[in-house]
């Protein structure tokens, strides 16, 4: 369900997916993109201004307390969990200790990656993972990573490729911290809002952003953080808010297959992407326009030719 303060709320129909999850103005065309997110921040944080927030301050949207389904936080999800793992245990043991080799005749430094993450109601976790990057490296890796601001061990990029690297999380749904299918678990200064379920290894989010750090890659430095913080974690938090809200035991098993076939559907991240591009260009054209009158008036001769118009502009 969507609410709006002008439209009230109103149910979303049809299959989940993660363009559907979307309010219309994060699907909006990518020029009016970050005007509908700005808009939408205001509505949410005028709704929520007396409310006790636990969300990322560095975000422009703050989203007031989301429900989920039954399904969603029930034992048998939880029961579903375990079901699933325990018999994959005897095919999932050998394939681990053949990564944990792998990484460990690589490169110099711990097998595992530990990190702490934020959990179902605020509880900081200790999520595991294979390490992909070097050693010192992993210890001070970028907040937001991409396929270029990273040092890759050598069989890092194969790891990340084919998820294998989330292996050790298994161990984290076991012990409860995680379920297979669920929001991912955010560093503590990437989290928006409390999560009221178990974060998981694959979600709805998840596969709308499989291939982010290739995606981020494309984008200039400087836009970098911005467009993580106001246009991404704002688009994953709303597409896991609205699934977890209306997940079954069926949407579930599909998302675990999606996963496993590594069915993406990229467009809500080609969308942001998009629009963060085109904004920044035509704020850069902006700039030039207003910078170049400033020198015809400086100049005081308004006969500038092209070539020097460009050099000194």
């Amino acid at each position: 369900m969507v609410c709006t303060d002008n439209e009230g709320c109103h149910s979303v129909e049809g299959e989940l997916t993660p363009k559907s999850l979307l309010p219309a103005t994060l699907v909006a065309t990518p020029d009016q993109l970050a005007l509908g997110i700005s808009e939408d921040a205001y509505a949410l944080e005028k709704q929520s201004a007396s409310r006790k927030q636990t969300a990322n301050p560095r975000s422009s949207i703050h989203l007031v307390r989301s429900r989920v389904s039954a399904w969603s936080h029930s034992g048998v999800k939880r029961l579903f969990d375990c079901v699933a793992i325990i018999p994959a245990l005897p095919m999932v043991v050998p394939a681990c200790l053949i990564i944990a080799l792998a990484v460990r005749l690589t490169s110099k430094g711990p097998v595992l990656f530990m990190q702490k993450r934020m959990g179902r109601n605020g509880r900081v976790f200790t999520i595991v993972k294979f390490r992909s990057l070097e050693h010192g490296q992993a210890k001070a890796h970028q907040a937001v990573t991409t396929a270029d601001n990273q040092r890759f061990t050598p069989v890092g990029p194969f790891l990340r490729r084919w998820k294998l690297d989330e292996l050790p999380q298994l161990w984290n749904v076991l012990k409860g911290d995680m379920s297979l299918v669920g929001p991912r678990p955010k560093l503590p200064e990437h989290q928006i809002g409390a999560l009221r379920c178990r974060p998981g290894i694959t979600g709805a989010a998840t596969l709308a952003f499989a291939r982010e750090e290739g995606f981020l890659a494309r984008l200039p430095k400087h836009l970098l953080d911005c467009c993580y913080h106001e246009r991404i974690l704002p688009a994953k938090h709303q597409i896991d808010v609205e699934y977890m809200a209306r997940a079954t035991f069926s949407s579930d098993f599909k998302l675990l297959v999606n996963t496993v076939l590594r069915r993406w559907d990229t467009t809500v991240m080609e969308s942001v992407l998009t629009g963060a591009l085109l904004e920044d260009n035509s704020s850069a054209a902006a700039q030039f326009v207003v910078t170049h009158a400033h020198m015809s008036i400086l100049n005081g001769d308004g006969d500038l030719t092209g070539e020097q118009q460009f050099t000194e502009a």
